[in-house]
């Protein structure tokens, strides 16, 4: 057994709360995004990226629409130093967005990063330190005021350089490790920055609160969040902000708790990549909150596209099951889910609806470029006749009759089972084809024409185990007339059950599609399907393929 008793909860909940945010049930509007994937996600990656690959990196996070980046730490490298100076060098910066660089609270660091960032058209100024009780008493061994004092005379030397060096500086603070620190003592340092930094509403600072490592359930976090938006000075002049990692699991749920309880600006990493168990994922904070009808000022529909270049560019892996953009996000393979949705996206089909309320999906694949047929309904054993027809239908045009769909299901799983592989849409119409359509074997129907009296004649030219035969026979239409003439030459014991047909295409030259059951004196039942570019010739086919189909099975 693993030994619980190790271990005791190392946050602090705030003294008091008003707990405003527990009545609100979704957000209402987006945050200010600011992409740290070229820093924080960077720094945690196996191999860096290098220069170039940042370059494309970078761009990528502006078609996506991010409007504030932090580019690197340029004091910590040579490489972010100079990925730095190329895109202020190299004019790179769009006129609305902001680069964000951080520092830490250190006389020389500072001073190398505002060498670094001179000239930028507008640079976030980002330090911090350390504030929670096990930094302080294990690694700086510094008391609070002591650790406070760092805090301080790192905004003294930020805002005085800020007035030396040529550029457009904004400025954020940090107490790093905000989670483990007392929430009292992290906003009396806020607090103390704020002071030195005096900003004004035209020229508001950033205090950011970190979920630097989780050590609490989300709730916890929305609560020292409220609590310090209440008691921040300057409150009309300071930007919330918020930096969840995940190391729980609920990096989500903090910031989207954060965000009701008063935090208007994340810090985040597509698809959650960071230090450890990682940041935020901001393609799961944004596609959650276009699902509740939110516009989320990031564009995320052409997903295909930005999984391949981040696996590309990072050497990571996007989970299959990552939320939105994984491989399997929107299959299914479940027979009872594919029949639910099969029929969702068929009453929306019907009733012309603009709103998205298809079972089992939240959201439409279509807006993140992924299609129906190959990512939502997905064939293997588990699959049901629902899913396995709306395939056919989709992908192919053929819209089986129910008791022919759910023959035609067993089939498909009966096959997945045996190979136990996933079937693509292409090897289901092949199944389909080599089952039912067109079969012409033992019995052929060359030529069949009929007169019109109180019943319909049919005089059918076919080929019976290889040899030639005239059939005549009566019939309530032309399709029963060639089924009894048929049922005559072969002596088969059959009745005609069921036919549907509809056409397959569109256009002159459209195809029509046919599809007979026939019930057997013996206690079976067949199917067969015809395609022709005459609807009688298509039927005809239709009832030769069942009439094969029981023939071959009483072989």
């Amino acid at each position: 057994m693993m030994n619980a008793k190790k271990y005791k909860p190392g946050y602090f909940p705030p003294s008091e709360n008003e707990y405003r945010w527990v009545k609100k049930d979704h957000i209402e509007q987006a945050p200010a995004w600011c992409s740290v994937d070229l820093r924080d996600g960077n720094q945690a990656l196996i191999v860096p990226m290098d220069l170039e690959e940042k370059l494309e990196f970078y761009h990528m996070l502006l078609e996506i629409g991010f409007k504030e980046i932090e580019v690197g730490f340029p004091a910590a490298s040579e490489t972010e130093y100079e990925f730095l100076r190329t895109l202020i060098d190299h004019d790179l910066i769009p006129e609305d967005v902001t680069i964000q660089v951080l520092t830490q609270c250190r006389d020389h660091i500072i001073r190398k990063t505002f060498e670094a960032v001179k000239g930028a058209p507008k640079a976030v100024i980002h330090f911090y330190n350390s504030t929670s009780l096990a930094q302080r008493e294990q690694v700086f061994k510094k008391s609070k005021e002591e650790i406070k004092e760092i805090a301080v005379e790192g905004a003294k030397l930020v805002k005085k350089l800020s007035q030396e060096y040529e550029g457009n500086f904004l400025f954020e603070y940090s107490p790093e490790s905000f989670t483990g620190t007392e929430t009292d003592y992290a906003l009396e340092v806020c607090n103390a920055v704020l002071d030195v930094m005096q900003p004004t509403p035209d020229r508001p600072m950033i205090i950011n609160l970190p979920v630097t490592v989780e050590m609490s359930m989300p709730h916890i976090y929305a609560n020292q969040i409220e609590y310090c938006s209440d008691r921040l000075k300057y409150r009309d002049s300071v930007i919330l902000s918020t930096h969840p990692h995940n190391d729980r699991g609920t990096g989500v749920a903090d910031t989207e708790l954060a965000l009701l309880a008063g935090a208007q600006r994340v810090e985040c990493c597509l698809f959650g990549n960071g230090e450890r168990t990682g940041n935020v994922d901001a393609i799961t904070l944004a596609m959650n909150m276009l699902t509740h009808g939110v516009d989320p000022r990031l564009n995320f529909s052409d997903m295909p596209s930005i999984v391949e270049r981040y696996e590309r560019l990072t050497r990571m892996n996007v989970s299959p099951r990552q939320p939105y953009a994984g491989q399997l996000v929107f299959a299914a393979f479940s027979g009872s889910h594919q029949d639910a949705i099969a029929k969702g996206m068929k009453w929306r089909e019907e009733k012309e609806l603009e709103q998205w309320s298809v079972p089992y999906i939240p959201l439409d694949p279509h807006d993140v470029s992924r299609t129906y047929d190959g990512d939502v309904i997905r064939i293997n054993s588990q699959s049901g006749k629902g899913g396995i027809g709306y395939i056919l239908e989709t992908s192919y045009g053929y819209i089986l009759p129910a008791k022919m769909r759910e023959h035609f299901g067993y089939t498909v799983k009966d096959v997945s089972d045996h190979a136990h592989k996933e079937l693509h849409p292409e090897e289901v119409l092949e199944i389909f084809e080599k089952t039912y359509l067109n079969k012409d074997h033992p019995i052929f129907v060359r030529e069949a024409h009929f007169k019109q009296g109180r019943m319909t004649e049919a005089c059918v030219t076919a080929l019976i185990g290889g040899h030639k035969m005239e059939l005549t026979a009566l019939g309530n239409g032309r399709l029963d007339a060639v089924c009894n003439a048929l049922k005559e030459a072969t002596g088969a014991a059959f009745t005609l059950q069921s036919y549907n047909e509809h056409s397959l295409d569109q256009g002159s030259h459209s195809r029509a599609a046919g599809y007979v059951g026939l019930s057997w004196d013996n206690g079976k039942f067949t199917w067969g399907a015809g395609v022709d570019t005459d609807i009688i010739r298509a039927g005809i086919k239709a009832l030769v393929s069942a009439i094969n189909n029981g023939l071959k099975e009483g072989e």
